[in-house]
């Protein structure tokens, strides 16, 4: 690697191996360490928000990490929980990236992009209900900047996906938040109902009806 010092000598190797060794071995531990004080995180703030039981000291007895781990990896609560967004909010916009990415169709596009968000509110539902509820805790504002940064990328890679078809005439011409607002407002909205326990609210119902709609409202 560069930057590597050459070691002069059987025994300096051996030991800048091991050195080396233990070094990378740290690396998933380190990881691990943080995913689970996250997952941790998400477990307690779905099932004990409502009572006032988000704490950090929740998060540490359900993680079974110190709580000198987790100021170390996230600072506080607060970074605890700005991560957790973070992370959440990276796995939504990437499945949906992922789903949109290569479709050439302008209609199955914004199909793609309707139906990505639905399957992944099913699939991941604590994940979908930390998405709608956190913008209404206090960590947000605070980490705000960080969070867009890591968001700008992934949200590019979708308004991309549809650019061509902007280009070509086939969908409205609107600027991004706009045209954002267009297709994942009613599906944002059906969601959060949907967590909420909202009667009528069915997402597979809302599967079959809001991507014909949502692409009547966006085609030029």
């Amino acid at each position: 690697m560069p930057g590597a010092m050459r070691a002069s000598g059987p025994g300096k190797s051996s030991r800048a191996r091991a050195s080396s060794g233990r070094r990378v071995a740290k690396r998933p531990a380190v990881r691990d360490t943080a995913s689970r004080l996250l997952d941790a995180a998400l477990r307690v703030f779905v099932e004990r928000r409502s009572t006032g039981g988000y704490t950090v000291h929740a998060v540490v007895a359900e993680s079974g990490i110190s709580l000198g781990s987790l100021y170390h990896h996230f600072g506080s609560m607060d970074g605890l929980s700005a991560a957790l967004y973070a992370r959440s909010m990276a796995s939504l916009l990437d499945s949906i990236g992922d789903a949109v990415e290569d479709v050439e169709a302008p209609r199955a596009a914004v199909t793609a992009i309707v139906l990505a968000y639905l399957m992944f509110t099913a699939r991941h539902r604590n994940v979908a209900t930390f998405i709608h509820a956190a913008p209404a805790e206090r960590f947000l504002p605070a980490h705000a900047a960080a969070i867009g940064a890591d968001m700008e990328p992934r949200l590019a890679r979708i308004v991309d996906a549809l650019r061509p078809h902007v280009a070509a005439g086939a969908v409205v011409a609107l600027p991004a938040p706009l045209l954002e607002m267009l297709i994942i407002g009613p599906v944002a909205e059906t969601a959060r109902r949907w967590i909420a326990g909202a009667p009528g609210i069915d997402l597979g119902e809302a599967s079959r009806l809001l991507p014909e709609r949502i692409w009547r409202a966006v085609r030029a």
